[in-house]
């Protein structure tokens, strides 16, 4: 069949897709949030004193690096509720059950991404702090947390792009998200080109719209001392343009 350029642009256009779409934004955002907040929290883990807190956050990060994403899906919206009865209600969606199995997936990659972070932070500065009288929650908000930042948002700008095309898999546990509209499309009409084509111009502007927003974002927190370096060495050059 040839290619149906109304076909495709009725797709780009249609109701189904935009919806799908912002339902894949809010899946990425919302599991995004979930699994940083678990990640650091795991990352921390990954550095305490406790041998067995260290043990508990590898295993974590070892088992959902290891399963691929598609196997957690599954689980989590077909096993999931065989060992937890509370989930068989209608609550438990598969919106939900995406945002799950996004999240702990997303966590052990931040986990490590962050522990990266705190790794280059010179331990030296804690004890600085610590010996001005900082608290220990002072020391990571004050001393860590801004460093870390710093640090872990270029990988986790990327991996936030990743996340946004793995949402994609969540069309196999029936969420009404882009690629599940693609799909249905398609197995009406059999027209593979015009909605898949549409659909890949539709994660095409959404990836290209979080890269400018990525790079946006590294500019703003560009490290201080970067900055002052750079103008510097401006101000040497202009001072010999002026001889």
């Amino acid at each position: 069949m040839a290619f149906q350029p109304s076909i495709f642009f009725d797709a780009l256009t249609s109701r189904a897709f935009v919806e799908g779409a912002q339902i894949t934004v809010a899946l990425t955002v919302v599991s995004m949030i979930a699994g940083l907040l678990i990640g650091l929290v795991v990352a921390i883990m990954r550095d305490s004193r406790w041998a067995f807190v260290r043990v508990v956050a590898f295993g974590y990060i070892w088992i959902f690096r290891a399963v691929p994403t598609f196997v957690q899906l599954l689980f989590v919206w077909n096993a999931l509720p065989q060992l937890i009865p509370a989930l068989k209600g209608q609550w438990f969606s598969p919106f939900m059950a995406a945002t799950i199995a996004l999240s702990i997936n997303e966590a052990a990659y931040a986990a490590e991404i962050f522990r990266g972070g705190l790794l280059s932070i010179d331990n030296g500065q804690r004890l600085a702090a610590r010996a001005l009288g900082m608290s220990p929650f002072k020391v990571f908000t004050k001393v860590v947390a801004p460093q870390l930042v710093r640090v872990a948002i270029p990988p986790t700008a990327n991996d936030f792009i990743t996340n946004l095309k793995i949402t994609a898999l969540a069309s196999v546990i029936s969420l009404r998200e882009l690629m599940t509209n693609a799909q249905t499309q398609v197995a009406s009409s059999f027209r593979f080109a015009e909605y898949y084509g549409a659909a890949a111009v539709y994660y095409l502007v959404l990836v290209s719209i979080f890269m400018v927003f990525q790079a946006w974002i590294e500019r703003r927190f560009v490290w201080t001392s970067q900055t002052r370096r750079l103008s510097s060495q401006s101000a040497r050059v202009r001072g010999v343009g002026a001889r």
